[in-house]
Parts: C-alpha cells; sequence; structure tokens
C-alpha cells in the first residue's frame, strides 16, 4: 500500500525581498494551481504579518516537524520555526534577518538530508546582507554544498537554468568577464559536463542525455582564427567526454547558433563557458518562468531565476509564476511511489 510522500522544504529567503510573498500568493490559490504539500521552515509570525500586509486570507500553522505539514496543508500553511525572527519591513534590509535567513536554509537542507522532505525549494537571498553576520560564502550555491558535506568534502555544485525542456549550464559562473580565460580548463569542462550527465540521468530520469557543448569565441574560434581555446581547451575536452566516458556530446558549437530553437532541441541541455552565455537564452525566452536547479549535490534544489526585487516587496506585484515552476518541478523530480 502506498503512503503518502514526504513534503517538500521551502527556505524563507530573504524577508524584505519578494520570496514571502511569492508563497503566500501561491498558498493562497493553492485549489487552483495544485501546489504539492510542503512545510516552511522560518517565521510563522513574520508571515502571518506579511499576509495581512498583502490582504491575503491565508492561514499560517506552526508545526513541529515536517510530517506534520501533510495533515494541516489543506487548511493552513505549515510553518516550522528556526529558532530566529525576521522583521516585516519589506523593501529595507534589516542585518537582523541574517539568522533567520541562514538558519531557514541550514534546517531545511537537514529535513531533506535526513529524509523528513524530499526535496529543497529556495527563496532568494540577499547575500550583501548577510556577509556582516559572518556569511563567508559566495552565493547561496556554495553554502548548500557547504551544508551537503560528507567526509569533509564539499560536492562540486553546478548551475542548471531551464525553462520546460530548454536547458542551459555555464562552466565558470560568477567571475568577471575577463577571468573567464584564465579559469576555463578541459578538466573543469570534462567535470561539469559529467555532474549534468549523471544528474540528467538520475534526478531527470532521461536514459541517455545529449549534451552540446558551445565554443567560448565567437564562430566557436573559427580555425583558430578568432581564438584557439576552442582547440586547446574545449575541443580536448569534448574528445575525453566522448571517448572515456561514453557521453553523447558535440561541441564546440558556436554560442550564437546553439540557441536557436532548432539545435536546443537536440540537446537535453547545453553546456555554455560563462554565465552569461547560458543566462541570457533561458530568461529571454521564460523571464518569469525560468527555473534554477543545482546539479551535483545529494539532494534536490531548485529556486526560482530572479532575485529578491525590494522594490516589489510588500506591493503584491511580483510574479509567482517562477517560483511557482520552481516547487513543480521539484516536486517532479522527487515523485515517486514510496512503499
Amino acid at each position: 500500500m502506498s503512503r503518502a510522500l514526504p513534503p517538500l522544504a521551502l527556505t524563507l529567503g530573504e524577508p524584505a525581498g519578494i520570496g514571502p510573498d511569492l508563497i503566500l500568493q501561491l498558498y493562497a490559490n493553492r485549489a487552483t494551481t495544485r501546489l504539492p504539500v510542503f512545510a516552511l521552515y522560518g517565521d510563522a509570525t513574520f508571515l502571518r504579518a506579511r499576509a495581512e500586509r498583502l490582504g491575503l486570507d491565508v492561514a499560517v500553522e506552526q508545526v513541529n516537524s515536517a510530517a506534520d505539514a501533510q495533515s494541516v496543508f489543506s487548511d493552513a500553511m505549515p510553518v516550522i520555526e528556526v529558532g530566529a525572527s525576521a522583521a516585516d519591513t519589506p523593501g529595507f534590509l534589516d542585518k537582523g534577518n541574517a539568522l533567520v535567513v541562514t538558519a531557514s536554509i541550514e534546517h531545511a537542507v537537514a529535513a531533506v538530508r535526513d529524509g523528513h522532505a524530499r526535496a529543497v525549494v529556495t527563496l532568494p537571498i540577499h547575500k550583501a546582507n548577510l556577509y556582516d553576520s559572518g556569511f563567508k560564502y559566495p552565493g547561496h550555491t556554495e553554502f548548500l554544498a557547504a551544508l551537503c558535506r560528507a567526509d569533509g568534502v564539499s560536492p562540486r555544485p553546478v548551475m542548471m537554468l531551464a525553462h520546460k525542456d530548454k536547458r542551459a549550464i555555464p562552466v565558470t559562473i560568477h567571475i568577471p568577464l575577463k577571468d573567464v580565460f584564465s579559469r576555463l580548463t578541459t578538466g573543469r569542462i570534462v567535470e561539469t559536463v559529467r555532474i549534468a550527465h549523471h544528474d540528467l540521468i538520475h534526478k531527470f530520469g532521461i536514459a541517455s542525455p545529449r549534451i552540446g557543448v558551445t565554443g567560448l569565441n565567437p564562430h566557436a574560434g573559427e580555425d583558430g582564427s578568432m581564438g584557439d581555446e576552442e582547440i586547446n581547451i574545449i575541443s580536448p575536452a569534448i574528445n575525453e567526454l566522448a571517448e572515456r566516458y561514453a557521453i553523447r556530446v558535440d561541441g564546440p558549437l558556436p554560442a550564437d547558433t546553439a540557441f536557436a530553437p532548432h539545435i536546443w532541441a537536440g540537446y537535453d541541455v547545453v553546456v555554455a563557458m560563462y554565465h552569461d552565455q547560458a543566462l541570457i537564452p533561458v530568461k529571454a525566452i521564460g523571464f518569469d518562468a525560468g527555473v534554477n536547479i543545482t546539479l551535483g549535490l545529494p539532494i534536490v534544489r531548485t529556486s526560482p531565476d530572479h532575485g529578491t526585487a525590494l522594490s516589489l516587496a510588500g506591493t503584491g506585484q511580483a510574479s509567482p509564476t517562477s517560483l511557482y515552476e520552481a516547487i513543480n518541478l521539484a516536486d517532479k523530480m522527487t515523485a515517486r511511489d514510496v512503499k
């Protein structure tokens, strides 16, 4: 006999931003959106205040564990307290919020790793507001990797952006464009593609992934006349991936055509060399509906593909579509019959 799946674990995100607004909006419309059951790790008092500010008729109920979320979800949004409070000051950062933001992430990840929840969906954080509190990570993703550390070794996270079945991955991420040339290596490309290949199989259920790899220079270097990175770095990576690991990989593809719809459709993911090369195409086709997925972790993690949008917080004007897609994708990636 089947039993209910564990809930999803949602983090609070930056309280001064739009994250809390969006989840309250989605929960208020749960009957039409068919939201999967989740538990939100945060501050119930704060969420009640934000719901009232937004004029949303949302009951918020404190529960003791993720297991309790199922029984209350139809009537109230279940919240698990993390031992810290949030200030309801939409649009205005409060350094006192740092503890609740990080504690929310820590508790949500622990719930998934312990089997009490099945995936983490993170709401946007404001990194600059965390640094004074001792937050020492370049970003959200690196913090998650540290929380998933095993035997003293952190996993290597890989960022994937997706809109429906269109997926893109940058090999180098949050570094200046001038540094890409020194950071891009054959080994880094091989590692990124191998992680993508593994997770496309094991987290997306794609039996034999097709992976495209872009070049770095215009026209993929045009046989070395516009740069030799394709010859010296990218092509050797592609050859190693195909010959040593038997991965179905093509490239180097000219980046200005790799994301044309008829070419992109031929791949389960396109791996690009730097941040904007990968993210611009996804944002161009689905600005309000893109999803950020972190590959390479021992857990499933998704998030909306946008930031805190402080200027929209507390107004009710922000679109919840990207968060909705992130929740649905996390549900789809982990929905299986539990015996």
